[in-house]
């Protein structure tokens, strides 16, 4: 199926996708991201050749996301690899605005169906809370029904067929990405009090509605916060990696280091991304000071 839609430049109204087209584009997207020959279980296995641009929470940004679009110029860098995380749930800041973050999901759903060998989404807290059903509340205001208010709005009584096609991607996402050069990619960490007792097997089985539910082991890794550079140090020594780069937490100028952690936010005017060369190993020095801004893309 050929899927057309408008950049936001276009009509930043609305896409121009019908209910069907939008389960179908992402039902597709699903089935490669399901079927990537580089995803080991949980785990997506980066090469060490190219580039990877790893990205933070984005929240229905659009505006950095089509930055982001320019930057990776996808169409003639079959060497580089884009990995995002916590597309939907954006922000509500005018009284009668709607959260249309489903517009964001949709688009990486095509631009992974466009290059399935260079697109790649992992599992959030946000996007999980989504699927099971499980509220999340921010400044005061439910996030999951804002949500499908988003998409009542964009596709009226077909809603309730786009939420499932919604629900049916999210499942299929994985955890987590890592690189040969001693990077490992996910949304978060667990807290520090579950960190000595997490279930490490997570990554090369399938997962489990005990794994998803509060208090498992995906769970844990998704929501987790408060981490500190020791705690960071010993999940790095039991994944054998030199450092992570994750989301997750909010960060006001983009990004933060804790030890051996690098945060990342994308979802805002001082948002950042994080272009990776996989054929060197990086200090986390010099991964702080490769990142870049999105107000530095024309």
């Amino acid at each position: 199926m050929r899927y057309n839609m408008l950049n936001r430049a276009e009509n930043p109204e609305r896409t121009t996708l019908d209910a069907e087209e939008a389960c179908g584009l992402l039902r597709d997207a699903a089935a490669l991201i399901r079927e990537d020959p580089i995803r080991k279980g949980e785990v997506l296995e980066f090469g060490g050749a190219g580039q990877l641009v790893m990205t933070g929470d984005l929240h229905g940004n659009l505006k950095n996301f089509e930055k982001l679009q320019r930057f990776c110029t996808l169409e003639r860098s079959p060497g580089r690899y884009v990995v995002l995380h916590e597309l939907i749930h954006e922000d509500i800041v005018a009284p009668g605005q709607f959260d249309l973050s489903i517009d964001l999901l949709l688009r990486v759903a095509k631009w992974k169906c466009d290059f399935p060998d260079n697109v790649y989404s992992l599992q959030s807290n946000h996007e999980l809370a989504q699927m099971r059903g499980q509220e999340i509340t921010k400044g005061g205001r439910s996030v999951l029904y804002d949500f499908d208010k988003g998409v009542e709005h964009r596709f009226g009584a077909d809603a309730p067929i786009v939420i499932q096609a919604v629900r049916d991607y999210i499942a299929a996402l994985p955890l987590a990405g890592r690189t040969r050069n001693g990077i490992f990619l996910c949304h978060s960490l667990p807290d520090p009090a579950f960190v000595n007792d997490f279930d490490f097997t997570l990554f090369d089985r399938p997962l489990t509605e005990v794994d998803l539910a509060p208090g498992g082991a995906a769970y844990s890794l998704l929501w987790g916060r408060f981490h500190t550079p020791a705690v960071v140090e010993q999940f790095a020594r039991r994944l054998g990696v030199d450092c992570f780069i994750v989301g997750h937490t909010p960060q006001e100028n983009g990004h933060a280091v804790i030890g051996q952690l690098l945060i990342l936010a994308s979802e805002h005017n001082h948002g950042a991304f994080l272009p990776i060369d996989l054929s060197r190993r990086y200090s986390i020095e010099e991964l702080e000071s490769s990142i870049r801004q999105f107000v530095s893309v024309a």
